[in-house]
């Protein structure tokens, strides 16, 4: 079953057999190559764990079903199946745009697997909520990134998550249309592991408000602005992430 789970969401491991654990989950339009220059500056004393979304990078293509996958909570129970699979607890979960919002809601359910959480980018809402939340789109830019998707499976990678893949078309635009879409708002307050969100202070995709927005809601959490960071820090500005993860990295 373990090897099954890790087959399906193409784990890879680096670095020491034993130790903290820091485990590297992907946004949308990623997939865990994304995190190569991070990755490996961490597996130089940390074990590091990287895996794929079912329906990113080299995961099962096969195990995706649009039941499973429905909504964000499939994605979770990937996270949580890949943390069973390898018997981790206490884990530190970096995690990019959506996929640290997945992990936040993991959390949520199983809040003995993680001892924190760092948010990179992170979004609970990407719609616009007039007047008290700026989440950076209206209805109307989302449904027209949306038909884009269904029209031409390269171009939208050039608006909505340049510098990456975009894996199977289809899955993607799924996928998408549960980012784009979901509203996690609620869940920020309920969040018990420590976390620290690291905001770009140019990225246009999240808006600096949204992480002043989740550092207000989300009790005992730290915010760190990266100034010339844009929404993918770890890829444009590997040193500066590297430097701010380790800055909030919890000591045990």
């Amino acid at each position: 079953m373990a090897q099954d789970i890790c087959r399906r969401n193409n784990v890879t491991m680096q670095g020491a057999s034993s130790g903290r654990t820091v485990l590297f989950a992907h946004g949308f339009g990623n997939d865990q190559h994304s995190w190569r220059h991070v990755a490996q500056d961490f597996a130089r004393d940390h074990r590091v764990v990287l895996f794929d979304y079912v329906g990113c990078g080299h995961s099962d293509l096969q195990a995706w079903t649009p039941e499973r996958y429905h909504t964000l909570a499939g994605y979770v129970q990937d996270l949580l199946d890949v943390c069973d699979a390898l018997a981790l607890s206490r884990v530190t979960l970096v995690g990019h745009a959506i996929g640290g919002v997945i992990g936040l809601l993991a959390s949520l359910r199983r809040p003995d697997v993680f001892a924190q959480l760092v948010l990179v980018e992170p979004s609970p809402r990407y719609l616009n909520d007039r007047p008290g939340y700026h989440g950076g789109f209206e209805r109307e830019d989302i449904a027209g990134l949306l038909n884009l998707m269904e029209r031409n499976a390269g171009a939208w990678a050039e608006t909505l998550a340049p510098r990456v893949g975009t894996g199977d078309p289809a899955i993607c635009r799924h996928f998408a249309e549960r980012v784009l879409l979901a509203d996690h708002r609620a869940e920020l307050c309920k969040v018990q592991v420590p976390s620290v969100i690291l905001q770009g202070g140019r990225d246009v995709l999240t808006p600096p408000d949204v992480g002043h927005y989740m550092h207000e809601h989300m009790p005992g959490s730290a915010l760190q602005v990266l100034p010339e960071a844009g929404h993918c820090p770890h890829l444009s500005h590997p040193d500066d992430t590297i430097t701010a993860i380790r800055d909030h990295l919890l000591v045990h």
